[in-house]
């Protein structure tokens, strides 16, 4: 089995396209999400994955973010595109916007976060964890349709399943970050460890509560922005697709381990 490109599902999108097969991978990490569902567009082999499982079984803590990786690598996929549900931190971000990140901030607690843990040491770059050729790509897309993105952005990742304090949130707005999730971080500095390019589409759910003057978050309000969004995800996840080359390569994130190995 192989595959060239991966799809990550967030919240409210457990599948995607009707054509192909569900299969099980085994990792040395343990059972990833779910199955994964293998099918083909455009010439092109594809791998999805729901990160929180097809009944969303898994909260953001409890994701094994080191199997869901490991799974696409031993697909032999190039690159990962990783949908969201996002709050934004700022007024100038509003519900419905797209973001596509290019730097982000930890301050999850508990996860595991490395495939290097000895006796070979290793220290990645975090600087691009989120593929420069890809946020290009992704922009163009949804300029093409007319989708209001961010073609930059921090996002700050919390542990969960909570949602942030008011005194928090107003930390995270007064430094000048600009959207919050609980699910990008270990993933995309497990995927830069893999060495497979990373996409984040981060979809604006909500206002983070530290936003003067928003009502708090809710995640009804959560489910039911995505919702009316789910759509608009699915034609630019398909429209990337659309845009990437069979022939596709990335000498920055291809080789992310060149000269981070202590030998």
């Amino acid at each position: 089995m192989k595959a060239d490109i991966g799809i990550i599902g967030g919240s409210g999108l457990y599948k995607f396209f009707d054509k192909g097969k569900w299969v099980n991978i085994k990792t040395k990490y343990g059972k990833p999400s779910d199955q994964i569902f293998l099918f083909e567009y455009l010439g092109k082999k594809i791998a999805f994955l729901p990160r929180h499982g097809r009944k969303h079984n898994l909260p953001p803590h409890k994701i094994n973010y080191q199997a869901n990786i490991d799974v696409f690598k031993q697909l032999g996929v190039k690159l990962i595109i990783s949908p969201a549900a996002v709050g934004s931190l700022q007024t100038n971000i509003k519900r419905g916007d797209f973001v596509f990140c290019n730097d982000f901030i930890d301050r999850t607690k508990k996860r595991k976060d490395t495939f290097f843990n000895g006796p070979k040491t290793v220290h990645i770059s975090s600087t691009d964890c989120y593929c420069d050729q890809l946020r290009k790509i992704g922009k163009k897309v949804c300029e093409k349709n007319k989708i209001k993105v961010h073609d930059k952005g921090i996002v700050v990742v919390i542990e969960g399943p909570r949602f942030s304090s008011k005194a928090e949130s107003k930390w995270f707005t007064k430094s000048g970050w600009h959207i919050i999730n609980m699910t990008q971080y270990p993933e995309n500095v497990l995927a830069r460890e893999a060495e497979i390019c990373y996409l984040n589409i981060s979809l604006v759910t909500d206002y983070d509560v530290g936003v003067q003057g928003i009502k708090p978050v809710s995640l009804e309000e959560v489910i039911k922005v995505f919702g009316k969004n789910i759509e608009n995800v699915k034609k630019v996840i398909i429209d990337i697709i659309k845009e990437i080359p069979k022939d596709y390569s990335c000498n920055k994130c291809h080789n992310a381990l060149k000269g981070a190995i202590i030998s």
